[in-house]
């Protein structure tokens, strides 16, 4: 059995090698003729997988990485018998706790203001249920869903007018509701001065060419892209308007993705009808320093929003993420660089970004209320 693989995936040759010869490749930039002999494809969102690229091919298993499959054309994979999985909920952890870095980061206290969330599948509605547990009035849009599911669905026009908005809504192109541009120029000027917008699902899901214009009309509006429109060759321009921008890594956590491999290593064994040899537990040893203190931090006056800035500082430098990708749009300025190839470059070459559950945080100062907020955010209070 031959296995293509983008290289950027982790732990790859080590779920993977016991069913069959694993050949890594560069997942943007995958052909025909790279996948012409291989059985089966493991892919992330960068690689657009249709006729294009399988029309040929002996694949007969393709596996996302992914929570999103847009990137996938499923309808011809059905019609010519490739069975395609993908990892719902593999990196949702990762792109909540991008969240809550980049509130922190902004210094936007998330706990006395009205939060919108707009599409509460895998990852809003993990966000959705944090804020909750956490005390948060919280309004969410997401037209597949019923108040039964979730009791504080509302309309796209009562969730543009929170104070934060985060955005988690697959690329939907087609059907009653689909998300493509779902805020145009219109739902851009509803925002309410001092608007907080965070867009870590899919890039298209913002007009971007109108969420430049109105950002030119509009100092007032606070905005963090993660994803972008188009990627890899993104509006430098507005980079440079908004607040705080990254390469497409909100669910690049370590664990996140290893998720991601450890769930489609699982289909394909199920596929190939072999028991699993590999698991994350045999895999990824415990980190060897993760013991977080704040005490000195701490006095009587100290919020539970300072502990959480603090910590989540200490775990997760959202900053730097930001800092590289302007280094990058510098350097592309300049005619040093392709931006496009080193857009690629920052989410193959991420730094290892473990999750909060994987710490330990040791207080003294501080109530047993204060700790089970913290445990709502990952983290494991002692």
């Amino acid at each position: 059995m031959r296995i293509v693989a983008d290289e950027n995936i982790p732990l790859v040759n080590e779920f993977f090698s016991h069913l069959g010869e694993v050949v890594r490749l560069p997942g943007r930039t995958m052909t025909a003729a790279d996948v012409r002999d291989a059985d089966a494809l493991i892919v992330r969102s960068v690689t657009k997988v249709n006729p294009a690229l399988l029309d040929g091919s002996r694949v007969k298993f393709v596996g996302t990485c992914t929570i999103g499959v847009d990137h996938l054309d499923q309808p011809y994979l059905d019609a010519n018998g490739i069975r395609w999985s993908s990892a719902p909920g593999c990196n949702a952890n990762s792109v909540v706790e991008f969240v809550y870095a980049a509130l922190c980061h902004l210094d936007i206290n998330w706990l006395p203001v009205k939060f919108g969330i707009i599409g509460c599948g895998n990852v809003g509605g993990l966000l959705y249920k944090r804020l909750k547990a956490q005390g948060v009035n919280v309004r969410c849009y997401d037209p597949n869903l019923t108040l039964a599911q979730n009791p504080d669905l509302t309309s796209l026009d009562e969730v543009l007018a929170c104070d934060v908005i985060s955005m988690h809504t697959p690329l939907v192109t087609a059907g009653p509701h689909p998300s493509f541009h779902l805020l145009g120029r219109k739902e851009l000027l509803q925002l309410k001065a001092g608007t907080v917008l965070i867009n870590c699902g899919r890039g298209p899901v913002i007009n971007n060419q109108a969420l430049l214009d109105v950002l030119a009309e509009r100092a007032d509006l606070r905005v963090v892209l993660d994803v972008w429109e188009p990627e890899p060759d993104i509006s430098l321009e507005l980079l440079n308007r908004v607040l705080l921008g990254s390469p497409h890594i909100a669910g690049y956590s370590y664990d996140g993705k290893l998720n991601g491999t450890e769930m489609i290593y699982q289909a394909l064994c199920r596929h190939r009808d072999k028991s699993p040899q590999s698991s994350l537990t045999a895999l990824v040893p415990p980190l060897a320093s993760n013991q977080l203190r704040i005490d000195e931090f701490i006095d009587k006056d100290t919020t539970i929003f300072s502990v959480a800035k603090e910590l989540i500082k200490q775990v997760y430098d959202i900053a730097a993420d930001d800092t590289r990708l302007r280094a990058l749009a510098t350097q592309a300025l300049a005619g040093e660089i392709i931006f496009g190839e080193g857009f690629d470059g920052l989410r193959k070459h991420y730094p290892v970004r473990r999750e909060f559950h994987n710490y330990q945080v040791h207080l003294e100062n501080i109530t047993d209320a204060d700790k089970k907020w913290l445990q709502v955010l990952g983290f494991h209070c002692v």
